[in-house]
């Protein structure tokens, strides 16, 4: 296969598609829509008319439909959707798939079996899913508790800890004030436990503190809280895992030297499971979370049973030496190390469309669940400890020395340290759900790289998992798998994303003022008030400690998506369509056919070439040699690849007519919505060209065009097919990591078809 494609005098210049399927279609707005009729009315200037392009048709493009699930086979290319089946005998295109076994793949020739990497990654994720499996994807209310509650159920492992191990600092006099300081964190758990109940309420599609924050204080409030978020999400991971292996150590010392290589197993256990998708994650991880409540309601029981014998008189403490003065200062931090016991409470508020319906009143009730389960939990691991006089020791965690006090090294201690592990390994989850959808809302609004806007294989979003796998193992190994070096980086992020949540919600409600919207102001306002108190705390008390880091985290994250959407703004405008007026001498510009039109000789097989000569040429599976030498034997049929009608697009349908071949425009579409909004775009241009749309169902763009591409060539052989793809070019080579990769993707997967000329019609940014 030949090749060309536009130059630029810039050797640093970025190129990036603007091909089908780089990013979702976007709505026009109502001054592009009117630039566009404009537009539409100047080719109706100069052109020859949508029905002599269409008669000049070499052949037929409407191939059939994409095959069922069952019907997919496996391809070179990653993914498997083929547009329809077709051979070498095939002259035309069923508009039923036959059997599998029947069925070459994108990209393969018939008879070609799938590779060692596609067995596996199937065997690993399953087969891919179409998007109208998302319905059945969504979580009922049994499946999304400990899927999205696991975070915040688990932190009771580590959250008492961490403000009694503030607390003993302080010596007697500092424990004495662990009750109070744990009745504060509970009523903290209920104020904001109610107020992301009225969130929830208020914006019944999903109102995370993203949302919430962006849509009432503004773009950078809204960035702030993102930012939050993002730190916790990472941040939940790390410590969630930290945590696990210290309960493992903890009942198997002689493990302590290869934490960090159990911490890094289990992030790569998160990231297959997850990849799965949400409906196989909670089926996996549902499990642990239940086991780990069962454990502990069964540890507080058996621990109040006793304390009850005793008269709930407390076993003395062991005596404990003060390193420093009891303070305010000391007091707040125990508050806010404690206070991460609530990491995780906004998960079901952000994944309020993964329930099944009605969602947001299924939603509402396992939030309720979560804060209850929460409250008791809490309040119930720190009466034990206060009745038990157990202090904490490096050596053990609080929860197994409960155990241990409880049930001595039976049985029961066994399932509550492995239940304690396995969801403190497996609380990350609730993670990977939400940082995932958070990252996609950030590059759905240009402030971030659109590619983790995109679902994969297994309706997940896949980059956006595999990004924070990438972060948390960083920073799981920088700090040596060490809860106790990462819990002070905990509570800045997830109470900035809190306060801002908060405050957004008492802007709504002053501003819509409906029913009872005083009594959600006032819950709101007073969650807002203790969230800033913990963030405020946290961000002095431990600053040196590590909530610098976390503070530092947040600034560059405002620094690197304030400058995303500058560039994408920059690229937007630059793509916009503008009025313009043909002055030069018009010239109507209709196609030379030099090919048998659509519908004259149907006797032939359309496959068969009309110069006998150039069949002499042609194999015996029907594909020509490429044995042209002279300008009279090639015969020339433009395929232009379109993703949207911006400035780019249209030139490249302009370069196509003005060569005056015949033109089948190519636009694939990723579900009915956007193939309806497409349509109705090209409509109001003025459908000059004509156009063939394909319906990927599984979010694929790769293997339908160039399956497409050689269903078209087997009807023809003789034809020369030139690909044409509009393409930016940027002149900052920093900024290629923005833009989608997908026509060098496409111009590889094309190199080894026969007769495709793949060239590019270059638009400078």
């Amino acid at each position: 296969m030949s090749g060309t494609r536009g130059k630029t005098s810039n050797t640093k210049s970025t190129r990036s598609a603007a091909v089908p399927g780089s990013t979702p279609l976007r709505a026009l707005d109502a001054q592009q829509l009117r630039v566009l009729g404009s537009v539409g009315r100047e080719w109706r200037r100069v052109s020859a008319g949508p029905e002599v392009w269409r008669r000049a048709l070499p052949v037929d493009p409407d191939l059939g439909s994409f095959p069922t699930p069952s019907q997919i086979r496996p391809a070179r290319f990653g993914r498997v959707v083929p547009v329809s089946p077709f051979g070498p005998t095939a002259p035309r295109i069923a508009a039923t798939p036959p059997a599998p076994t029947a069925e070459p793949s994108a990209g393969t020739s018939a008879g070609e079996h799938p590779g060692t990497v596609y067995r596996v990654r199937r065997l690993l994720l399953g087969p891919a899913l179409a998007s109208t499996a998302i319905a059945r994807e969504r979580m009922r209310k049994l499946v999304a508790l400990p899927v999205l509650s696991a975070d915040a159920l688990s932190s009771v492992a580590y959250g008492p800890e961490a403000m009694l191990a503030v607390l003993v600092l302080a010596g007697t006099a500092g424990l004495g004030y662990s009750i109070p300081v744990a009745a504060t964190i509970v009523f903290l758990m209920l104020a904001i436990g109610v107020s992301y109940r009225q969130t929830i309420r208020a914006y019944p599609r999903g109102g995370g503190s993203y949302i919430v924050a962006s849509d009432n204080l503004g773009r950078v409030p809204g960035l702030l809280a993102a930012a939050g978020l993002m730190t916790d999400y990472i941040l939940t991971v790390a410590v969630s895992i930290a945590a696990g292996v210290a309960a493992i150590t903890s009942a198997v010392p002689s493990l302590a030297s290869s934490s960090v290589l159990i911490g890094v197993a289990a992030i790569v256990v998160l990231l297959a499971g997850n990849l799965r998708g949400i409906r196989q994650a909670g089926a996996i991880f549902a499990a642990p979370t239940y086991a780990f409540v069962i454990a502990m309601v069964a540890l507080i029981a058996v621990g109040l049973s006793d304390a009850a014998d005793r008269g709930f008189h407390p076993v003395p403490h062991p005596p404990a030496n003060a390193t420093e003065g009891l303070g305010i200062l000391l007091v707040m931090r125990a508050f806010a190390s404690g206070a991460t016991a609530m990491t995780g409470i906004e998960a079901i508020s952000n994944a309020v469309p993964a329930f099944k319906p009605v969602e947001w009143r299924n939603a509402r009730t396992t939030l309720t669940w979560m804060i209850g389960l929460l409250v008791v939990l809490f309040a119930g691991i720190i009466a034990i400890v206060h009745y038990t006089g157990i202090l904490p020791r490096s050596q053990e965690t609080v929860l197994s020395q409960l155990a241990h006090v409880n049930y001595g090294s039976g049985p029961m201690y066994v399932f509550t340290q492995a239940a304690t592990a396995a969801v403190l390994l497996l609380a990350a989850n609730t993670a990977y759900n939400d940082f995932p959808r958070v990252l996609s809302l950030l590059a759905r609004d240009d402030h971030a790289p659109r590619i983790f806007a995109r679902m994969g294989d297994r309706l997940a979003f896949s980059n956006g998992i595999i990004l924070l796998s990438i972060l948390t193992g960083l920073v799981y190994v920088a700090f040596d798998g060490r809860t106790a070096s990462l819990i002070p980086l905990y509570a800045v992020g997830v109470f900035l994303a809190f306060t801002l949540s908060q405050a957004g919600m008492v802007v709504h409600w002053w501003r819509l003022r409906d029913r009872h919207w005083r009594k959600s102001l006032l819950f709101n306002a007073i969650g807002g008030v203790l969230s800033a108190i913990v963030l405020i705390t946290a961000g002095i008390t431990k600053f040196t400690e590590g909530a610098w880091v976390a503070l530092v985290a947040v600034a560059l994250f405002l620094f690197v998506t304030t400058r995303i959407r500058r560039h994408y703004d920059t690229v937007a405008a630059a793509l916009r369509l503008q009025r313009h007026s043909i002055e030069l001498p018009r010239r109507t510009i209709a196609p030379r056919v030099d090919v048998p039109l659509q519908g004259v000789e149907s006797s032939r097989d359309p496959r068969h070439p009309r110069d006998p000569q150039a069949f002499a040429r042609t194999g015996a599976a029907g594909e020509s040699e490429e044995a042209e030498e002279v300008p009279e034997e090639i015969r020339h049929f433009s395929l232009v690849l379109i993703e949207t009608l911006d400035r780019a697009g249209m030139r490249a349908l302009a370069y196509a007519a003005s060569l005056q071949q015949p033109v089948l425009v190519i636009h694939v579409s990723t579900g009915e919505v956007e193939a309806e909004r497409f349509r109705g775009q090209w409509k109001l241009w003025g459908d000059h060209l004509p156009l063939q749309e394909l319906v990927s169902p599984y979010r694929a763009v790769i293997a339908p065009l160039v399956n497409y591409i050689e269903a078209l060539h087997h009807q023809r052989p003789d034809l020369t097919l030139t690909v044409i793809l509009p393409e930016i070019v940027m002149c900052q080579r920093r900024f290629s990591a923005l833009h989608s990769r997908t026509a060098a993707r496409l111009r590889r997967a094309l190199r080894p078809l026969r007769k495709v000329v793949v060239t590019t019609v270059p638009f400078h940014v």
